[in-house]
């Protein structure tokens, strides 16, 4: 099968909510220091496998948990006889209880401990065990000076359990992080792991559970749902008698002047993704373009609300702001829209109209933001809604009760009751411009084969950034439009329109 389960979990969990686990597992019998024996030769043994011809290794050793992780990596590395150095960049004599363990396991091993300063050699393979998942502000010195130093080696990283100086909540850079080539993670995947800056830190990720028993995660709140092929809400496969009016009629709004390329780009989508009658609503200009491109596709040219009327009484769902512009036409057709009792989608124009307070958003909608347009729907700046996403897809679910999805590395779908997806999918090929009209196109044609707005906005998140994965493997130049063929196809896979 062509999309099958990976193989990490699905749940996502908060720093907070790890450390509850691991409790758990402690209270449960089995003690602290074990545990670090076990995520010691987890991260090994992957460590292993991604660099089997290595024989040297460098530990970067804080002065927590984390850093006695490093400590008995490093046992371990001497018993296989590498050459081995740690460099303290905590001070050993403030290790406590099982990290203390741990250095003294190293001593006794008769690993080579110095005190890491600006000039320590870096060799072979570096082990960053700096700072762990507990860290809230920005990194400190010495700290901050050893991440730069591991990212200007040029030398291979694994992380254990986070790069040092990204955030486990949010996956914000705190101001310095270890960029890593091997994340080696344990007992709940943490979300900072897969959104906001995290792509460019993680390197290949690798799981442990450390050997915890269902029991340990019973009635423990996830923070988020990892979207992966196994979990996704699906579309039922079709009668043999169906016919187009079973499939709902979806309505596409926008494409103002010079910017007709929009709607037009979300109209081919939905009609491509199975919605089973698609009408347009653009500018009388652009009707022609529409009618040569997409034929199937009922196209009106309106110039006033009224024209928009009869054709609002016809349709199932609707779509608006591609290309919709911010002038009085704009305007005009968005407040039309709102007073249309139907499942929405709104994005682009049609958000920033909202942003600006000129109409309010009506029941069942999906908002599909980008960070600068949730910023602008907050009252914050881009740079706040990036230092915390998931709170940001959160509050702005709540504001508006409507389903969210904040777009960019790691989307997020979060719902008014506190559900939160994530979808770690996607290349970086598909930072260009109109993906966000073929995700909305692609959002409405769900809403109009009968899904409800998070399961729609779910799996047109996942397959729109799997389509660009697919696409991204040919390099930069893609074109939105590009991903329109593969989205069909990858639902075709996923959803079979026949048993």
């Amino acid at each position: 099968m062509p999309h099958t389960k990976d193989e990490l979990p699905d749940a996502l969990y908060c720093a907070a909510q790890v450390r509850e686990l691991d409790a758990r597992l402690i209270a449960a019998g089995t003690p602290g220091f074990e545990l670090m024996q076990r995520a010691a030769h987890a991260t090994w043994r992957a460590l292993v496998r991604q660099w089997p011809s290595a024989t040297e290794l460098t530990v970067l050793a804080g002065h927590g948990n984390n850093a006695g992780d490093g400590y008995l990596i490093a046992v371990l590395a001497q018993r296989a006889g590498w050459q081995v150095q740690v460099l303290a960049v905590g001070d050993p004599l403030r290790l406590q209880g099982d990290a203390a363990l741990a250095h003294a396991e190293a001593v006794t091993e008769g690993v080579a401990i110095q005190g890491w300063n600006p000039l320590s050699p870096l060799r072979g393979i570096i082990v960053d065990a700096l700072l762990g998942t507990g860290l809230t502000g920005e990194v400190r010195e010495p700290y901050a000076s050893a991440v730069r130093a591991i990212n200007a080696s040029g030398l291979p990283v694994t992380a254990v359990d986070i790069p040092s100086g990204l955030s486990a909540d949010t996956g914000h850079v705190l101001g310095a992080a270890v960029r890593a080539d091997l994340t080696v993670t344990f007992i709940g995947l943490k979300i900072g792991l897969f959104t906001g800056d995290a792509a460019d830190h993680i390197g290949y990720l690798a799981f442990n559970d450390l050997q915890a028993t269902t029991e340990i995660y019973r009635d423990i709140p996830v923070s988020a749902r990892r979207l992966n092929a196994a979990n996704l809400p699906r579309l039922a496969a079709r009668a043999q008698a169906a016919h187009k009016g079973r499939f709902g009629h979806l309505l596409l709004i926008g494409g103002d002047h010079g910017f007709g390329g929009a709607i037009l780009l979300s109209t081919e989508s939905a009609l491509r993704s199975g919605a089973g009658m698609v009408s347009l609503a653009t500018r009388p200009e652009h009707v022609s373009a529409a009618l040569t491109r997409v034929p199937e596709v009922m196209a009106l040219g309106v110039s006033s609300a009224n024209q928009l009327m009869s054709l609002l009484e016809k349709v199932s769902v609707l779509v608006v702001g591609p290309g919709l512009g911010q002038a009085s036409w704009g305007r005009v057709l968005l407040s039309a829209a709102v007073n249309a009792p139907l499942p929405q989608v709104w994005d682009a124009d049609a958000l920033n109209l909202l942003a600006s307070g000129f109409i309010s958003l009506p029941k069942d909608c999906v908002i599909t933001p980008h960070p600068g347009e949730a910023a602008r729907l907050l009252g914050i700046s881009t740079a706040e809604v990036q230092v915390d996403r998931p709170a940001a897809a959160l509050a702005l679910s709540k504001k508006h009760t409507a389903v969210v999805v904040l777009k960019g590395a790691g989307t997020l779908i979060a719902h008014p009751d506190g559900r939160l997806a994530l979808c770690h999918q996607g290349h970086p090929a598909m930072a260009t411009a109109g993906l966000g009209d073929v995700l909305a196109g692609l959002t409405g044609a769900l809403l109009a084969q009968g899904m409800d707005g998070f399961d729609a906005a779910c799996l047109a998140v996942w397959l729109h950034a799997n389509a660009g994965m697919q696409q991204g493997k040919f390099g930069r130049g893609l074109a939105a439009s590009d991903l329109i063929p593969v989205i069909r196809q990858l639902l075709e896979e996923y959803a079979p329109c026949l048993k």
